[in-house]
């Protein structure tokens, strides 16, 4: 069979849907959870019926991950040993995908139907570090470590930590300045019964709901999106390997910026090292032990003159072989990273140099770190799907079991406004943070500024399931991680 004008062996076709069943089906379960708590509020104060509630945030995620940029999924796949990305569609690279994907939908699950907030973020990069610790203790030559690129997950860890803290802080405090300045009773007493709230009060809490969904979709929704596509450059390099929607001008772009920056690449890197050479020292680099040396920059300035000869004069990738086009992208990936951590340790001392070389990197990204529309969508529906699934355990843990008082209106509309100022700019950063852990924090903040009280032992099963999340998946990534490599390797013979 073919797919894309690729040849196909009914054995990979049906690794492919498996594969893709996992990645859609994390982002369903990933619906159970953080999704649930953008329709918690509209739901539990009987703003929306659950049905309309549910169709409603789902259109939103569907165009909050629409107008997303990408650079949140691709700083989870940025946290992925390099030398996997580079080879995804090896048997290392699956056994990658599947063990984090199905790591991370274990943990989810459990959390979901004991009815706790837990985050999808976290379970997600708690198995991508595991991944990575594994690889790193199983593959010869490495530093115990090495497998996990720690300047980012230190990046996202902050994300994770303070993004709650500014959920409860903020929603505390937004509360207070409402009552201030809001001095309509009704915005402060919880739903009675099954009645709808006030008209204006509907409409308040409706427009809160869509913006969490909208801001969820826009950063929530792209944590499974780079591992689609990884997936697909795996299974289906020749049309995945570079971005298929590339213009003649965006290639084009890729020859005059690697024509700009050669004097200056030269003068940094006077001996060009090319070929195998350039990838093995540029590899080396890019590990968490790696070090800038003048055979790093004599590296980027040979692979960007290989880069440079093998695509001038060509219009489309598609006049690159099928071969070449896989060679191509992991160059392009060394090429744009490698440039990307020399500017972050700040290896490169003139200011200008640094910014032009900076813009030859984004327009490198550009043709390897791409989202297929499709994908989008897909990513949405299964997010929508998942919310219609398992939303009331989450909607009654939010609304009755975390403040000693139920929910009031004034309370939900503060945690949904705080949430959407939080998420939002972090997707201006491209860090994830936890749609979860930002709302029920803003619920607690409410719940301690209103001295509605707080309900310990939730509070204190939740903090428990955060607490866990990350060393949980940490031992199950790694573990289903050296399993698959152990079936693959000396069971199956796969390389």
């Amino acid at each position: 069979m073919h797919l894309f004008g690729e040849p196909l062996a009914v054995s990979t076709a049906l690794f492919l849907v498996i594969a893709l069943a996992l990645a859609f089906g994390f982002e369903m379960v990933n619906g159970f959870h953080d999704t649930a708590n953008a329709v918690a509020t509209v739901i539990y104060t009987h703003t929306l019926r659950p049905t309309v509630a549910v169709v409603w945030s789902g259109l939103w995620n569907l165009i909050g991950v629409l107008a997303s940029n990408g650079a949140v999924a691709f700083s989870i796949v940025a946290l992925l040993p390099v030398e996997l990305v580079l080879n995804v569609g090896s048997g290392a690279g699956f056994a990658m995908v599947f063990s984090l994907l199905i790591s991370a939908m274990i943990w989810n699950l459990g959390t979901w139907y004991l009815g706790l907030p837990a985050s999808s973020s976290h379970t997600l990069i708690g198995s991508i570090i595991g991944v990575g610790l594994a690889n790193s203790l199983m593959s010869p030559g490495h530093v115990f470590g090495d497998g996990v690129n720690w300047g980012k997950a230190r990046e996202v860890f902050a994300s994770l930590l303070i993004s709650p803290v500014l959920g409860f802080v903020g929603a505390a405090l937004l509360l207070l300045l409402m009552k201030a300045l809001v001095r309509r009773p009704e915005l402060y007493r919880p739903p009675e019964g099954k009645t709808p709230p006030p008209f204006w009060i509907r409409a308040l809490l409706t427009l809160t709901c869509t913006g969490v969904s909208f801001f969820h979709g826009s950063n929530d929704g792209q944590k499974g999106m780079g591992l689609v596509v990884l997936i697909l450059v795996g299974i289906l390099p020749v049309h995945y390997a570079l971005n298929p929607d590339a213009t003649p001008q965006q290639v084009q772009a890729i020859v005059q910026k690697s024509e700009q920056v050669e004097p200056l690449l030269q003068r940094l890197g006077p001996n060009p090292i090319t070929g195998q050479q350039a990838v093995d020292e540029l590899s080396d680099y890019l590990k968490n032990s790696g070090k800038a040396s003048r055979q790093t920059f004599e590296a980027v300035a040979g692979l960007s003159a290989d880069v440079h000869d093998r695509i001038a004069g060509k219009q489309s990738f598609q006049q690159l072989t099928s071969a070449e086009r896989g060679a191509f992208r992991s160059d392009l990936y060394l090429l744009a990273s490698s440039i990307s951590k020399l500017n972050k340790q700040h290896k490169i001392e003139n200011p200008s140099d640094a910014a032009e070389l900076a813009s030859y990197a984004k327009a490198l990204d550009k043709e390897t770190k791409f989202i297929p529309t499709w994908v989008k969508v897909a990513v949405a529906c299964f997010l929508g799907f998942g919310t219609m699934i398992g939303w009331k355990r989450i909607v009654v843990t939010v609304g009755e079991k975390i403040g000693k008082e139920h929910l009031n209106y004034g309370q939900g509309a503060s945690a949904e406004i705080v949430a959407m100022a939080t998420i939002g700019l972090a997707d201006r950063f491209g860090l994830p943070v936890s749609t979860t852990h930002v709302l029920s924090s803003g619920i607690a903040g409410t719940m301690a500024a209103n001295r509605s009280g707080l309900q310990t032992e939730t509070l204190r099963n939740i903090l428990l399931a955060w607490v866990l999340t990350l060393p949980i998946c940490v031992f199950l990534g790694a573990s289903l991680f050296a399993f698959s490599i152990y079936l693959l390797f000396h069971v199956f013979g796969v390389r």
